[in-house]
């Protein structure tokens, strides 16, 4: 059997943007048909809800705190290697057709095709754009374009990668490969042609307990980012309006062009596996809140995740993280999972749901964008998840604690709660573990030293160890300090000069 992968991704679906997760108001046919034919994930994390820093923990299989990229514009450490490198440094073709946002630049790329990815069919944002007259440039950035006379498909970013990925796949049909197809739709400005672009006109959600969460007992930072809707009033915050309207038409405007990829690899392709996922969220208008930002609101945090290639018509309501996606996909090429990753491969659990991979899995924050001091500037967060307990850790703060269970609005902060104080602590063991084993960039005993976490010790050497790189692919071993030779355990208790002496 042929080794064949497509991946789609859309950039801002929530979970209850699509038909499949239960909301039939939503118009996602192609995706619903997907999951019916696949493994839909109910409790999937985005790694960091930010498009940059959510997209480096996909296509390298390491946290944002690991990689570099721990916020918008800022590139990746340059002995970070990306799934497409790994692949076709193994003799497999790769092919990424799509939004990137892992280069550095701005928000729509460089133009430049990375290593390890195939040139003639690279396809970032800046090239759809030096395809348009300055005109159309501008255009392509108004979402009033999107209600033009002579507004279609073509014109749009979706529609072009979606023809790339059908001459990719009709070229390569008979060959191993990995695709990505990686729309910006439905983010901003939400271009789709009719009728997407007013099919939901008069829409708004249904109403539910987190519209009135005046946000007393949540960190300052979203107080603050809430703005004016903390005085409005529920029909205010959560009504129908233009822009809601046009986002949700986009977004099943997405949904047709990833239908005519899905048929292309049904006609084509039909033992291959397909993931579809999306890097974020948007908060519209729950907690009073929108967009997206330091928070682990299961809005911004929880991704859709639809995985075709094994077990058919599954849900599995276990933790998944995008941080297992890279590890997957190696795995299912036949390719050792390297060292450096931090996940670990899902392969067993797609191919039989009732297997466990994660009890707990984690989202992280470090700022929204370098660019952007308006979007609430430095935020450090750590965020922990269970099916049922979610702790957030704000280091400058109020810290979270919700049971989604009793409170699947995520309305009651639990922190100070004695009732839950063994489970608080247990889940803040689990996140600061993580931070170790990761050689999270910003750990420190500050993390451990919370107002309701007295027992914790505090100390300027933390816990005393070092923690080493382990990655070997492209890189010598790394050398230890007190000897200068390559090290034998990457993880040891840190020797000080008056230890030695």
């Amino acid at each position: 059997m042929k080794k064949q992968i497509v991946f789609i991704m859309t950039d801002t679906t929530r979970r209850d943007m699509l038909g499949c997760y239960g909301n039939p108001k939503m118009s996602t046919p192609n995706l619903d048909a997907l999951a019916d034919e696949g493994i839909r994930f109910e409790n999937a994390y985005t790694a960091q809800p930010v498009c940059g820093p959510a997209r480096s923990a996909i296509f390298t299989g390491t946290f944002p705190h690991t990689n570099g990229m721990v916020t918008n514009c800022i590139a990746m450490g340059e002995n970070v290697k990306t799934i497409g490198q790994r692949l076709t440094d193994n003799g497999l073709h790769c092919g990424y057709i799509g939004k990137w946002h892992l280069d550095g630049s701005d928000y729509f790329g460089n133009g430049v095709c990375p290593e390890g990815w195939d040139e003639e069919y690279w396809y970032d944002m800046r090239r759809y754009l030096d395809e348009l007259s300055d005109e159309d440039k501008v255009r392509s950035r108004k979402s009033e374009t999107a209600y033009e006379a002579d507004m279609t498909e073509d014109f749009t970013y979706a529609h072009r990668c979606s023809n790339r990925a059908l001459k990719f796949i009709d070229e390569y049909k008979d060959e191993d490969f990995f695709l990505v197809v990686s729309y910006d739709e439905p983010h901003g400005p939400c271009l789709c042609p009719p009728p997407f672009n007013e099919m939901y006109e008069g829409f708004k959600f249904e109403d539910n307990p987190n519209f009135q969460d005046d946000l007393s007992k949540k960190p300052l930072m979203q107080q603050l980012w809430a703005g004016d809707a903390i005085d409005k009033k529920t029909e205010e915050i959560n009504r129908p309006s233009k822009q809601l309207s046009l986002f949700l038409g986009c977004n099943s405007f997405a949904d047709y062009e990833i239908g005519r990829v899905l048929d292309a690899v049904k006609k084509d392709l039909p033992e291959a596996m397909v993931i579809f996922t999306s890097d974020h969220g948007d908060m519209l208008g729950n907690h009073r809140l929108q967009m997206k930002n330091a928070a682990a609101y299961k809005e911004i945090a929880n991704i859709p995740l639809i995985i075709k290639g094994g077990e058919k018509g599954k849900v599995v309501d276990y933790p998944a993280s995008h941080i297992d996606l890279a590890p997957t996909i190696l795995d299912y090429m036949g390719i050792p999972v390297p060292e450096c990753m931090e996940g670990k491969s899902m392969l067993p659990q797609i191919r039989d749901t009732g297997v466990r991979i994660n009890d707990k899995v984690f989202t992280e924050f470090t700022r929204y964008e370098v660019d952007h001091d308006g979007f609430g500037g430095l935020q450090m967060m750590r965020a922990v998840m269970s099916e049922r307990y979610k702790l957030v850790i704000n280091l400058l703060d109020t810290d979270e604690l919700y049971d989604m269970e009793k409170d699947p609005f995520e309305v009651t902060n639990l922190i100070n709660s004695p009732e839950y104080e063994d489970i608080r602590n247990e889940m803040h063991d689990a996140l600061l573990e993580h931070m170790n084993a990761t050689r999270d960039l910003y750990r420190g005993y500050q993390w451990s030293c919370r107002p309701w976490r007295r027992d914790k010790h505090q100390a300027w050497a933390n816990d005393g160890y070092t923690r080493q790189r382990l990655n070997e692919e492209y890189e010598p071993r790394q050398l230890d300090y007190d000897t200068g030779l390559p090290m034998t355990e990457a993880v040891r208790k840190k020797t000080t000069k008056d230890e030695k002496n």
